[in-house]
């Protein structure tokens, strides 16, 4: 275990007190907790303190230590046990995080650490010559199954690779880290998996509570045909909840759960937050190839871009799309509503091209590439 000590006396303040506002917000804290327990707040007076001044300066110790009649070294033990606690002066823009623990090590957490050495100091707890940019690693943060990932103040950015980092540290130098939306870096929810569902994919019947059984579902030869079926990643009428695969061997690994069911013009139907398609809309006939809507194609170019930088494009609906006909960007961009719609219908999308907007990801491919496209959205295309 590293041992974390006090910075030195060169940098310590002579005093601290809270501000106004802040001072409001520690006594309305303090109250919350019953009567003798109120030493239960010094966690939150800390942190208080470390986001007033950027890091938890002895004088901000022994202020806490005070106002919750603590010794000072208990407060001094709970201040250099956490590493969320900074003893020193750090990054005033950023002050990034690395998880090094088994699993972001095993995912590629030291190739974060190598961009964190050249993009911002050689040592850990280094500020950079401004000042605004500082590194260390630390212990697990409690995300490893979207390893690697790093902590700048309080969000976490998981699912990392080099090249997002750098993207990451770059827009906080220009302070603009607002930017970028925390959590995973790639086209999954939260942490579910990036491949899909492996487990609770079948449909769990109720039991009554007095303990009998509901009589069993009658044939499917016999039942409506608007009956609920079970949510397995082979129907495509109603998808297993996944998340889109986020390169070619998730793709691959996507294919051979569906078990090459799903329908051979796109990847399995992706259930979003907003629910979902339809029996009715994923049941539907796809629209004609001689169909007037659909989008004009071309022979294919000498050079063809890589449509999987448009999110919700993989290598199967890109593999689609060639077969339309479609290979750049500037194709996709100039597409009509009518035309998307017969995309949609198509891809069986139901309405994911308008929700995904297409258009606008590949204008920006388009006109600029990816450095276009960050400066659009704000991150890398995936």
């Amino acid at each position: 275990m590293s041992v974390r000590r006090l910075a030195e006396d060169q940098f310590q303040p002579a005093a601290f007190s809270f501000s106004e506002e802040n001072a409001v917000w520690a006594e309305a804290t303090i109250r919350k907790y019953p009567e003798g327990r109120q030493q239960s707040a010094v966690i939150l007076l800390l942190m208080r303190a470390q986001e007033q001044d950027g890091w938890v300066t002895r004088s901000a110790i022994e202020f806490v230590a005070d106002k919750l009649s603590m010794p000072y070294i208990r407060v001094l033990e709970v201040a250099t046990f956490y590493t969320q606690f900074q003893l020193k002066p750090v990054g005033t823009r950023a002050h990034v995080q690395v998880c090094g623990t088994t699993p972001c090590m095993l995912r590629g957490a030291e190739d974060l650490i190598k961009v964190c050495k050249s993009k911002i100091s050689a040592n850990p707890l280094e500020p950079n010559a401004d000042g605004t940019l500082s590194w260390e690693e630390v212990e697990c943060q409690g995300a490893c199954v979207n390893a690697p990932m790093v902590m700048i103040f309080k969000d976490s950015y998981e699912d990392l690779t080099p090249t997002q980092l750098e993207h990451i540290i770059d827009r906080f130098e220009a302070g603009k880290g607002a930017d970028i939306k925390p959590g995973p870096q790639v086209d999954r929810v939260y942490s579910a998996p990036v491949g899909g569902l492996t487990s609770l994919t079948e449909e769990i019947k109720p039991v009554n509570i007095l303990g009998d059984v509901p009589p069993a579902a009658p044939p499917a030869s016999v039942q409506p045909a608007n009956a609920a079926r079970p949510n397995t990643a082979a129907d495509e009428t109603n998808p297993a909840l996944k998340t889109p695969a986020t390169d070619k061997p998730a793709a691959a690994a996507n294919a051979k759960v569906s078990g090459e069911t799903a329908d051979k013009a796109g990847e399995p139907v992706v259930t979003t937050a907003e629910g979902s398609p339809s029996a009715r809309a994923a049941a539907a006939p796809k629209p004609s190839l001689d169909d007037p809507a659909r989008p004009a194609g071309i022979e294919k170019p000498t050079t063809v871009d890589d449509l999987k930088l448009i999110s919700g494009v993989g290598p199967k609906i890109e593999g689609t799309l060639h077969s339309l006909g479609i290979f750049t960007y500037a194709q996709v961009a100039g597409w009509t509503s009518a035309e998307r719609q017969w995309v949609d219908g198509y891809l069986r999308f139901s309405g994911r091209i308008e929700r995904d907007d297409w258009v606008k990801q590949a204008e920006a491919l388009a006109r600029g590439g990816e450095a276009e496209y960050i400066r659009v959205f704000g991150k890398k295309p995936r």
